[in-house]
């Protein structure tokens, strides 16, 4: 039986066989009784031997680099990285390359919305052209500017919750259950919000709806809605086709859009100035929407349907619009204008279709005979 080593040897580490022969198989004393838990390869190096828990362990990779050479290969490595490139210039520059980059296209960005076209009408629809379009315009407004103050308390409110009630080095977070003041109150206050609303939309919805008086004395009667208050306006009908918009003028294009000696035009319209122009829209083939943006409301044109907007233009002036719904390959260039004149130009203009069209007639009846006379009809 192996003896056991005096008490007043100092404690060595559980090593390898080596440590074993020197110690003649002697289990070395701990001077604490404390022992740590071993493995499988623990009592294969020690053959048994109890380990104290006062031995320290190195690392497999520390004894070998320390044995092979002591600091030569930290030297060596340090040697290699002076003589390597400087990475974190590299990096600087790529990192400065980046900034320079991203403030090149936020001042572009900026210049290009701070532009006067290119920010006309940007957050709000366009106006100016017919009071209707005004009214629009005032109540989007109105509701944006609700909408901008709800947006910036509630954005302020979440980030200063964020920030105060964070996270903290503390054993146990604070526990916040609710304000019962502050969820009645904020609860009440989105209501009256959504009653201001309703109220303000319902009292600018009749001047967007209803058509006012004519100002210009140039008018005709006739008795479809929307009406004016005295029943007067002027009636062009509008028809949507692939790809292109056709207007017939007169209160008789209503019953028949095709009716003989009724003027006609394509792609532009003109009205008088100043005139109520009640317009009556249909389509042929697909869905189509009539939008001049400066005159009102987009309203879509239903084969089968007829819908009806109307404007009272100011003028002179040509406003420009464009089909609002997609209605085939060929959407991009169903476009339309408003010529608007004073209501003397405008008669002469109407009387001058009439002669185009009158001639154009009288042309194709020509040609229908002689085509029937040649046989080729």
């Amino acid at each position: 039986m192996p003896a056991v080593a005096p008490a007043t040897v100092p404690a060595r580490r559980g090593g390898g066989p080596g440590d074993r022969a020197s110690s003649g198989g002697a289990v070395v004393p701990a001077t604490a009784p404390v022992r740590r838990r071993r493995g499988p390869g623990d009592r294969a190096s020690t053959g048994g031997a109890v380990v104290p828990a006062t031995a320290p362990r190195r690392h497999p990779t520390t004894l070998r680099t320390r044995s092979r050479g002591g600091s030569k290969p930290r030297a060596a490595e340090l040697e290699s990285r002076a003589l390597r490139p400087h990475a974190s210039d590299a990096k600087r520059r790529r990192r400065l390359s980046r900034l320079l980059s991203a403030a090149l296209a936020s001042c572009v960005l900026v210049l290009l919305v701070l532009a006067p076209s290119a920010s006309a009408n940007l957050l709000t629809p366009k106006a100016g052209g017919s009071p209707n379009a005004d009214q629009i315009h005032s109540l989007y407004t109105i509701i944006l500017y609700i909408a901008a103050v709800v947006f910036v308390g509630v954005e302020a409110t979440l980030i200063y919750s964020v920030y105060k009630f964070r996270a903290k080095k503390v054993r146990v977070a604070a526990q916040i259950h609710g304000n019962t003041r502050l969820e009645i109150g904020w609860t009440v206050g989105a209501a009256l919000i959504l009653v201001i609303l309703t109220v303000v939309t319902f009292v600018k919805l009749p001047s967007i709806i209803n058509p006012p008086n004519s100002t210009a004395p140039f008018l005709e009667s006739a008795l479809t809605q929307p009406t004016p208050p005295n029943g007067k306006r002027l009636t062009i009908c509008v028809q949507g086709r692939q790809f292109i918009w056709r207007y017939v003028y007169g209160a008789a294009c209503e019953s028949n859009p095709y009716a003989p000696k009724l003027p006609y035009s394509y792609e532009e319209m003109y009205v008088p100035a100043g005139v109520t122009v009640v317009l009556s829209i249909t389509a042929v083939d697909v869905i189509h929407s009539w939008w001049v943006p400066s005159l009102g409301g987009k309203v879509d044109a239903v084969p089968g349907y007829t819908t009806y907007t109307w404007f009272q233009a100011r003028g002179p002036a040509l406003y420009h619009g464009q089909c609002a719904q997609l209605c085939g390959r060929q959407h991009a260039f169903m476009t339309a204008r408003v010529d608007v004149m004073s209501p003397s130009d405008y008669q002469q203009r109407i009387a001058q279709l009439k002669q185009e069209i009158e001639k154009a007639n009288s042309q194709v009846t020509l040609l229908r005979a002689y085509l029937t006379k040649t046989g080729n009809l």
